[in-house]
């Protein structure tokens, strides 16, 4: 109930007060649930707990004004710090409404995403105000510490009350650009539970399904529903289709190619299709269409077919923005589709001498040509390999080259 109702809560309150006093409406949402958890103890769960919440807050809300005016007239030179001065108490709209919740979570999206903020600060308060997480689950997220994520959230927020940032959707001439830096922060969101080093799979599903929730919210507002927004929920329901299979039963991270499609969500990737179709609609296209047509492919049977286009789309999204992961996997579908010996001029040209990704992806394409070669990338590879998954990936495959030395 808290990771559903809190940023609801939060994003109307603050879109209340001002987002500049959105400590204000964190502590207010948090004494509801502290109340809750008090009162349901001793009186037993109320048959409809979302309107006990939502009752309980409206009238703390109001109790705060009540105080707050009182302060602002002993206090007058503290009147700009106040909340908003209210007429009548009993007169405040507090509209915890299903249209007033989703426009507020949404208004709430663009300021916590504004460009002033940087990247990981604009993710960690994402979690916390939209998704509910605490701050200990964004730690174990981010393999960080309660301390450094909480003053990383503290610094975001004065930015936020420095800058004067509101909380409102942008007009029609701006809602691109700046749909442009939500859409990366959602992407980011969802990288970081889709690869992430984290041992905690609860947190590291979640952090795919709040992204995946997220771009929702934009789906379903008529200003937002873009093409390249559903691209990127397509892109994601692809990616999610195959959670269940990206790692073995001791949680060791299992290789697309020795994945259990069994074990593949069917219902994902018939909803990655369906987004990707209305994608299609319209005259403009982003990396995210690319990417979901890559990811598309990625839940088919192998087949020339298969890798050739993944091959080709991968050449369209470098040519719209270049990245070594990309190039690297683009490589690798070389390889599939023209053959190992053509794939290796390519890989060489890249020159990504410290990554472990890029050593493994030589490995792969010296075999069975020369082993001696493909073992030696290995070796390097765990050299540079940083998490303990990477390293237990890259154990598994030396071992399996000492097994097998001739690659037959």
């Amino acid at each position: 109930l808290f990771k559903v109702e809190y940023s609801k809560m939060v994003s109307v309150l603050a879109k209340l007060f001002g987002i500049h006093h959105i400590e204000v409406a964190e502590d207010l949402v948090s004494e509801t649930f502290l109340a809750a958890t008090e009162t349901w103890k001793e009186k037993g769960i109320p048959d409809n707990p979302t309107a006990w919440l939502y009752a309980v807050a409206k009238n703390k809300a109001k109790d705060l004004f009540k105080r707050n005016d009182l302060f602002r007239d002993k206090v007058k030179e503290n009147y700009k710090a106040s909340l908003p001065e209210a007429d009548s108490i009993n007169e405040i709209a507090i509209d915890l409404s299903n249209k007033n919740i989703k426009d507020s979570q949404l208004q709430m999206m663009f300021a916590i995403c504004d460009p002033i903020i940087p990247q990981e600060a604009q993710i960690g308060l994402s979690l916390r105000i939209l998704c509910g997480f605490g701050i200990e689950e964004i730690a174990n997220a981010f393999l960080s510490n309660k301390e450094t994520i909480n003053k990383r959230l503290f610094r975001a927020k004065e930015k936020l009350k420095t800058n004067q940032v509101k909380m409102e959707i942008p007009s029609s001439h701006q809602i691109d650009e700046h749909l442009d830096t939500v859409l990366k922060t959602i992407y980011l969101l969802f990288n970081e539970g889709y690869h992430s080093s984290s041992q905690n799979e609860v947190i590291r599903q979640s952090l795919c399904y709040e992204a995946m929730r997220l771009n929702i919210l934009l789906i379903e507002n008529d200003l937002t529903n873009r093409p390249f927004v559903n691209a990127l929920m397509s892109l994601m329901c692809f990616h999610s289709s195959r959670l269940p299979a990206r790692k073995n039963a001791e949680g060791e991270l299992v290789l697309y190619n020795e994945q259990n499609k069994d074990l593949w969500n069917v219902d994902l990737i018939a909803n990655g299709t369906f987004y990707m179709n209305r994608a299609a609609k319209g005259n403009v296209i982003s990396k995210y269409h690319f990417e979901a047509a890559i990811a598309y492919w990625h839940t088919q049977n192998d087949s020339d077919e298969k890798w050739e286009s993944i091959l080709q789309y991968y050449n369209r999204l470098l040519q719209i923005e270049y990245s070594p992961i990309a190039a690297l996997n683009r490589t690798y579908a070389l390889s599939k589709s023209k053959g190992k010996k053509e794939a290796i001029a390519e890989a060489l040209k890249l020159k990504l001498d410290k990554s472990p990704h890029y050593h493994s992806l030589l490995s792969y394409l010296y075999q069975p040509s020369d082993m001696d070669l493909a073992m030696a990338h290995l070796q390097i590879a765990f050299s540079y390999a940083k998490t303990a998954g990477d390293k237990t990936i890259i154990q598994n495959k030396i071992l399996a080259l000492k097994n097998n030395p001739t690659g037959s």
